[in-house]
């Protein structure tokens, strides 16, 4: 049985461990005693320095004001990922985050612009996607009732540390030390103490594993096991450094396709944030630190460094009385960038599943069907981008062209192409998005819905004018995205 007041024991910081530290003593204050411990000679892994829009529902929950986070993290705005030689070389399209034109109760725009498409009178389906617009052109505001969706780019380590710093002014007890070892009870199983180096012993009711991929807690004590989903996402290896940021501050993050793998460009204000994802089977570690280096435009601020990790994720993200966040729980690499949102969700989720006196194997179970649910919609749509190409320029893109791929993404893209259409199940995250990559990787429906003919050419071509039109007024009295900022200092 947990006490009135429960003791929850967070084991690592970082972005994980703090982001979970913050929300819950600011959202069950007075409810737990929550206790972080992290070390400070160990080194933390970042998650990726690039966001989706979710995390702004985050600090509106924890009541974090925006202009303070971007000053403390050095932010900036994020419209969407600019995708370069993923369909094939020399070719770009961008994923933007808001909504692509206009639908109606039968069907999505995307069958009212494949119609206009066909007659010659549609433009580039980004045309008709605020957020696309404004991305492309560096335009930058907050629009009258939420009309803009952004996220942000961030310095991962400096938001750990505002985080931590609202965590310990709402009550939060850190303690840092390294964790020799954890005992369980003998009876259920269930973590009992965290032990540290200098003989401290931390107890606790609920037990959160941010430890990285040691997966202290999760994997190596309560032993969940791990699903590897290596033959579908190919690549197992990282390189990343910061360099000097230099030329335009755009509001989008660029992904380049490489040979064997990818490379990111994040903009922050002081800095830029660079990273290549690759695979051991088809490159060297030699190869692609070269690679990365030679493709930084500014000054290096430091040596790459590199990173190895396995895709996919912990059996159960829930064990016992012990909950995965972070790398602890697995790992998708950041090509959509989906770890901080993963870390939220886990959050979020938990809030709400949160035991009240005892834990209970029904929301035990809820909470592990759940992640599962949103693991396997991400893992598909991170395979989308690899298997729906052009690219038979490596071996690697030719055997990601060839692969066997889950039978929910075969569902989905024979759907798309079949029809025109998009279905997802519950409150799936990309709703809009799987379009945009869809059509941007180069696969093109081979019908419409009939609703579409239900309009003249002439209507349609109005319809879709408009829609586009009104979105060209609207950027051009958005300001530069760099100057915007400057106004929120």
């Amino acid at each position: 049985m947990m006490q009135s007041k429960q003791r929850v024991v967070i084991a690592g910081g970082g972005t994980a461990g703090w982001m979970a530290a913050a929300a819950l003593t600011r959202l069950l204050r007075g409810q737990v005693d929550v206790t972080l411990i992290e070390s400070s000679e160990i080194g933390t892994v970042g998650v990726g320095e690039a966001t989706i829009p979710t995390l702004a529902y985050f600090h509106k929950l924890l009541g974090i004001d925006e202009r303070q986070f971007m000053a403390a993290t050095q932010a900036t705005f994020k419209l969407g990922i600019q995708f370069e030689h993923w369909r094939k070389q020399q070719h770009q399209y961008l994923h933007a985050f808001g909504q692509t034109g206009q639908s109606s109760f039968a069907c999505d725009f995307q069958h009212f612009w494949l119609r206009g498409r066909q007659l010659g009178i549609a433009a580039d389906f980004g045309d008709y996607c605020l957020e696309s617009v404004a991305a492309r052109a560096g335009k930058f505001a907050h629009l009258p009732d939420n009309g803009l969706n952004y996220a942000y780019h961030l310095d991962a380590s400096r938001y750990a540390l505002f985080l931590r710093n609202l965590a310990e002014q709402a009550g939060i007890t850190r303690i840092d030390g390294t964790i020799s070892a954890i005992a369980t009870d003998a009876n259920n199983g269930f973590i009992d103490t965290i032990t540290l180096a200098d003989g401290q012993r931390i107890s606790g009711d609920l037990f959160i594993d941010c430890t990285g991929f040691r997966a202290l807690l999760i994997e190596q004590t309560l032993r969940v096991g791990f699903e590897d989903w290596s033959h579908w996402l190919l690549c197992d290896r990282a390189v990343a450094m910061q360099s000097e940021r230099i030329g335009e501050l755009v509001p989008f993050t660029r992904s380049i396709a490489h040979p064997a793998g990818w490379q990111w460009r994040i903009p922050l204000r002081e800095r830029m944030g660079n990273g290549l994802i690759y695979s051991s089977q088809y490159m060297s570690d030699d190869a692609a630190s070269t690679t990365l280096t030679g493709s930084v435009s500014g000054e290096a601020l430091h040596d790459p460094r590199f990173i190895r990790f396995t895709p996919g994720r912990r059996r159960k993200q829930w064990h016992k009385n012990c909950v995965a966040l972070g790398l602890a729980s697995g790992f998708l690499e950041p090509l959509e960038s989906t770890s901080i949102h993963l870390i939220q969700q886990g959050i979020i989720k938990l809030i709400r599943l949160f035991p009240h006196k005892q834990i209970l194997p029904s929301a035990v179970d809820e909470y592990n069907q759940q992640c599962t649910a949103e693991l396997g919609h991400i893992r598909d749509f991170l395979i989308l981008h690899y298997c729906v190409t052009q690219r038979n320029d490596s071996a690697f893109w030719r055997h990601c062209q060839s692969m066997p791929i889950p039978d929910s993404l075969q569902q989905k893209l024979d759907l798309f192409k079949q029809t025109g259409s998009v279905f997802h199940s519950g409150k799936a995250l990309f709703e809009d998005s799987w379009q945009q990559v869809m059509l941007g990787q180069g696969l093109t429906p081979e019908r419409y819905h009939p609703f579409a003919d239900t309009m003249e050419q002439a209507e349609l071509a109005d319809f879709l004018s408009h829609v586009s039109g009104t979105i060209q007024r609207t950027v051009a009295t958005m300001p530069d995205h760099e100057r915007y900022i400057a106004t929120m200092q």
